[in-house]
């Protein structure tokens, strides 16, 4: 029996070694994941049926894995459709770092080599601190795009799903010891708020309320409220009145404030006053147009006017008579008047857009961004997906894609970058940016010899419950994915200066799996078929 459970496990293992860290990134990766955990509780169950006798200190987990046998049964049948829901991904990347690590501690006490084989000698492919890290920035990307507070993500109520998720007090402790390792106080606050309040309810859990009070007045004290800081820790040292830090906290805050008040002019409010409410608010960050873009994530701000809404139009589209569509056109409409932005319809089959999945999987990583300054490839916060790149010779379904592709928008492909396919993972995104690159950029394409990226061709390749939008910041223009559809648009005039309306982004996944597709047109070998505009801004 062990060394069938071992093998079992040594087979799913492989498949994981091929795609070892950042699952946080992929969605499609972190299904893998499901399947390894359903394995381990398995052989955990037998390993304690086999070893109860001399092994007690691991009964306490028995019913702790039954819990665990019930929950992969779910998860196992649908994936995909499990960790649609962020709390479910969140909570699986932080069950195998952490939880699986605490058991294998206790294990260890003990001289089970069969078990301590399974797990320690593979654990080497479970996700890392850096996995749990991400996805608990992935839930906090989420809760500020769409407004969410902790309680509500807590509790799991997330439009489009349909798994029930939510979150311990030791959850949020975690997500609240995530943001305060990063230096994130503002985050750090409102988790530490809402374990207090889960705790205060009856929950019970592992982390102590006098924990979760050294973390809070702390952060609070780093955003600038002295006098609640005060508060917090006195609060703290009621509970344990011998805790060491709290009590030089205590004297330090309370001098603070007492050289503030010696400061304090009769017209000013007193110094280190806390906030109404004991809200805060978020910090400011890189990104300009930060709130605008958030605010089309949510579907609001979106500047489709009556006027415009007049100019846009559905029609079938034949590519300029291309003999291929005379017979099947497709449907195409108009989802922005300037830049023309149009959506075509049943591009891809439900069979394509299956085995493209199936071949870019395997060779999906995390995706890339081109340093402006060095042109070297780097991973980047603001891109949280993988990607992988086909080649027509990998499967003649990609062929095929890539020649429909061709007949709809009348460009050749033979200078364009093979076909890309991205998995976008817990909150997955990729912030505002250009496809094309600009005048300080001029060296980025310069190794494919084919110019600048004329046009971006997009395929949704599935539906989102949730999120993920593609937003064009400039315009105020939405756009919702749709499985099999795909959106074309020109990153470039006809005079080969940068349309600068045409930056974009993809918006945070809240709730579902987000796959894509797209090619990018170059300019070499389109000169007579887009051909030049007679004025710059043509």
């Amino acid at each position: 029996m062990k060394l069938q459970v071992s093998v079992l496990l040594v087979a799913w293992f492989g498949v994981l070694g091929c795609v070892q860290a950042e699952f946080f990134t992929s969605i499609g990766h972190m299904t893998d994941l499901i399947y390894a955990e359903k394995d381990l509780v398995q052989s955990l169950k037998e390993y304690i049926l086999v070893e109860e006798a001399k092994l007690s200190k691991i009964k306490r987990f028995h019913s702790w894995a039954s819990k665990m046998e019930a929950l992969t049964s779910k998860s196992a049948a649908d994936p995909e459709g499990y960790l649609a829901h962020p709390v479910n991904a969140y909570k699986l990347v932080k069950r195998l770092n952490t939880e699986w690590s605490t058991l294998e501690d206790l294990v260890l006490q003990d001289s089970a080599a069969g078990f301590i084989a399974n797990l320690s000698v593979q654990r080497q492919f479970f996700p890392t601190d850096e996995d749990e890290t991400g996805a608990a920035k992935a839930l906090m990307r989420l809760q500020d795009t769409y407004k969410l507070d902790p309680d509500t993500i807590s509790k799991g109520e997330l439009p489009g799903t349909k798994y029930q998720a939510v979150m311990s007090a030791d959850d949020c402790f975690g997500m609240g010891r995530s943001a305060y390792n990063e230096g994130d106080y503002y985050h750090t606050v409102l988790w530490m708020e809402q374990v207090l309040k889960q705790l205060d309810a009856g929950e019970e859990a592992v982390t102590t309320k006098a924990q979760v009070l050294d973390y809070l007045s702390y952060a609070v004290f780093q955003l600038g409220d002295v006098r609640r800081a005060l508060e917090l820790t006195r609060r703290l040292l009621s509970l344990d009145p011998s805790h060491e830090r709290a009590g030089g906290n205590l004297r330090y805050f309370e001098q603070l404030l007492e050289e503030e008040r010696g400061k304090m002019a009769s017209n000013q409010t007193e110094a280190g006053q806390a906030p109404q409410d004991s809200i805060y608010e978020r910090p400011a960050d890189y990104l300009p147009e930060r709130d605008v873009y958030e605010s089309l994530c949510r579907g609001e701000g979106v500047k489709l006017t009556p006027k415009r809404q007049k100019r846009l139009f559905c029609r079938y589209h034949d590519g300029n008579r291309t003999p291929q569509l005379l017979i099947a056109p497709f449907k195409e409409e108009d989802e922005w008047d300037s830049p023309h932005i149009v959506r075509y319809y049943d591009v891809m089959s439900d069979e394509e857009i299956q085995r493209i999945k199936e071949i870019a999987k395997p060779k999906l990583a995390r995706a890339t961004v081109r340093d402006p300054k060095t042109g070297v490839l780097t991973v980047a916060s603001y891109r949280v997906s993988k990607s992988s790149w086909l080649e027509e010779d990998d499967d003649p379904v990609v062929a095929r894609v890539n020649r429909r592709m061709q007949h709809i928008t009348g460009l050749t492909v033979k200078t364009a970058e093979l076909l890309q396919v991205a998995n976008y993972g817990m909150g997955g995104q990729y912030e505002p940016h250009f496809d094309f690159s600009r005048n300080d950029e001029q060296d980025v394409f310069k190794h494919l010899g084919t110019g600048n990226r004329v046009a971006t061709f997009l395929n949704y390749m599935s539906d989102v419950e949730a999120g993920g939008a593609t937003v064009f910041p400039d315009l105020g223009a939405a756009i919702w994915p749709k499985k099999g559809t795909a959106v074309f648009w020109y990153n470039l005039l006809r005079s080969g200066e940068g349309d600068y309306r045409t930056r974009h982004a993809a918006c945070p996944v809240l709730v579902g799996c987000k796959w894509v597709s797209n090619k990018w047109f170059h300019e070499r070998g389109q000169e007579f078929l887009r051909p030049c505009g007679s004025t710059e801004v043509d």
